[in-house]
């Protein structure tokens, strides 16, 4: 039986691990353990399994990857990742890489080049970071390639640097530079990254939705029409739309919100505009969580949709929540959060932006994508956010991180509520002759928070570093402190009941346990006790 300590920890952590996100990492030994199962030679031969010509001391290894450049002028190895590395935390690639000199032609200088590009583009080198690295011949070698410290080459001079982009999920090998037909022959071994991808959210209840199942207007329940205009006779940013709240400009059909903004003459709070369309706010208002909306955007120089949020505490009349006594707070001290916005003079291109009082207006806090799509086919807008940073993404491709180092009223008000806005603005450059009417389609609107039982934090309890993660068969478990002690590993499924137990006694601070390969694949939790303190760790056992 579990002594008493542990076993009130391991609860918590059943309960806690059981819907925080699993981390994936990133590596590959070429002997079956791996998580990367893209691997593509571009101009270049490529064998996952290829016996290890050389084994030695330095690479035992029975299998490595097998480089054959036959003579491609841009030869490579390349794999995709699914979730895009976040270069501002986690920063270093490595791998053992032997280069026999017998495997080469030509004069090139001996080199291995590691290069990070988008495999979205339709050129996905346009935009890529490399760095190089010399290496010699004829002998097992560890490079690192660190994208903080190294010397790194932006192809597109106007990249910003590597730990500052989101946009990278394809890692590509190059030896001996490109641009020549020499032939390299090259093997490469455990393949590694220092961070994890992410495979799920933390945010894992939905709190709160509209899927717009109901046709007709919109839901009054959840959504308000914001009218007032806030000006004496014009809105912010010199929009010249009515906001209305019409079923013309707002409504449900099929399935789907259409917020339509169009052309025609109309008079309310006695100005008569000539464009209308309609500003949502939900009745909703949170802090933290993931927000996600599947949108098609409109068309048209001139229009300008956004997605987005607003401190519950703005003091702006005629907005839903100052009509409810929670106007204290003036834009931009309340802080503001556009999760999408699009501008039809720029079609092809939307961006996510913050507004606090370090930065509006003409806000330095933003990033973006080209999205040739954006107003032919639904894509997910999403924002996650937590009290370290924002991340934002569309169709879970990360292409901006708001995380400012200090963060401060001025520069962090987003530790209150916020609130949902949706609208179709119309600036004074639409073009009257074309325009007549467009709408921005929305599919649902979805909020997720932390559920109850993922707030249970082990605070007693630190997690294990393994390898192979998933496992097949032997899995190495580095331990946190030294101690020569013999430790029992105890194997609990996520319902709580126990697997299996392990007695080994560590060799500098290193366990290796053998015999896993008889499980069923899927999730399990692993356990010790170190000197009272209790460690444990998720694992993953890959399945045949």
């Amino acid at each position: 039986m579990l002594p008493n300590t542990l076993h009130t920890l391991l609860l918590g952590l059943f309960l806690s691990l059981s819907s925080l996100s699993y981390a994936q990492p990133v590596q590959d030994d070429f002997e079956g353990n791996g998580t990367i199962t893209t691997w593509f030679g571009d101009n270049c031969g490529v064998v996952t399994n290829f016996t290890n010509p050389v084994p030695d001391n330095s690479n035992p290894s029975s299998t490595v990857l097998l480089y054959d450049d036959q003579g491609g002028q841009f030869a490579n190895v390349r794999f995709d990742v699914s979730k895009n590395f976040e270069l501002s935390t986690y920063r270093t690639f490595s791998f053992k890489i032997y280069v026999p000199s017998s495997g080469l032609t030509g004069n090139q200088p001996n080199q291995v080049s590691l290069k990070l590009q988008d495999g979205n583009l339709s050129e996905p080198w346009s935009t890529q970071s490399e760095i190089i690295k010399p290496i010699v011949l004829d002998e097992w070698q560890v490079v690192s390639f660190n994208f903080a410290t190294d010397s790194y080459i932006n192809l597109n001079g106007g990249s910003p640097p590597p730990t500052q982009r989101f946009d990278f999920n394809r890692v590509l090998i190059q030896i001996n530079g490109e641009n020549n037909s020499d032939l390299v022959q090259a093997y490469i071994d455990d393949f590694q990254y220092d961070g994890n991808l992410s495979e799920e959210t933390l945010f894992d209840q939905l709190v709160w939705s509209d899927e717009f199942d109901t046709d007709g207007p919109i839901d009054d329940t959840k959504w308000f029409h914001q009218t007032q205009l806030p000006l004496p006779d014009s809105w912010y940013n010199s929009e010249i739309q009515h906001y209305t709240n019409r079923e013309e400009n707002a409504k449900v059909e099929n399935g789907i919100l259409k917020i339509t903004a169009r052309k025609e003459t109309f008079t309310d709070q006695g100005v008569t505009k000539q464009y209308t369309s309609a500003r949502l706010n939900s009745k909703f208002a949170f802090t933290y969580g993931r927000v996600e909306i599947r949108a098609k955007l409109p068309f048209g120089v001139g229009t300008w949709p956004a997605i987005w949020m607003l401190g519950k505490n703005i003091n702006e009349d005629g907005a839903y929540w100052d009509n409810e006594g929670f106007g204290t707070t003036p834009w931009p001290a309340c802080g503001e959060i556009d999760i999408m916005e699009h501008w039809g003079h720029n079609q092809n291109f939307v961006q996510s932006a913050m507004h606090t009082p370090s930065s509006f207006g003409a806000t330095e806090n933003h990033g973006g994508r080209i999205l040739p799509t954006a107003s032919t086919a639904f894509h997910v807008y999403a924002l996650e956010w937590t009290p370290e940073k924002m991340v934002f993404s569309v169709d879970d491709v990360i292409h901006y991180v708001y995380n400012p180092i200090d963060k401060n009223p001025d520069t962090w008000p987003f530790d209150a509520e916020q609130y949902l806005l949706l609208n179709v603005a119309i600036q004074e450059s639409i073009i009257p002759t074309t325009f007549t009417q467009s709408a921005m389609e929305i599919d649902y609107v979805r909020v997720y928070q932390q559920s109850l039982v993922s707030t249970v934090e082990p605070s007693k309890s630190q997690l294990l570093q393994v390898f192979p993660n998933p496992v097949e068969n032997e899995l190495q478990v580095s331990l946190p402190k030294a101690t020569s002690e013999p430790l029992l590993f105890q194997l609990y499924s996520l319902d709580g009941q126990l697997i299996r137990q392990f007695q080994a006694t560590p060799t500098e601070q290193v366990v290796r346990l053998e015999g896993l390969g008889t499980l069923a694949a899927g999730s399990y939790l692993l356990s010790t006790l170190i000197d009272g303190q209790a460690y444990s760790v998720k694992l993953m056992k890959a399945g045949k």
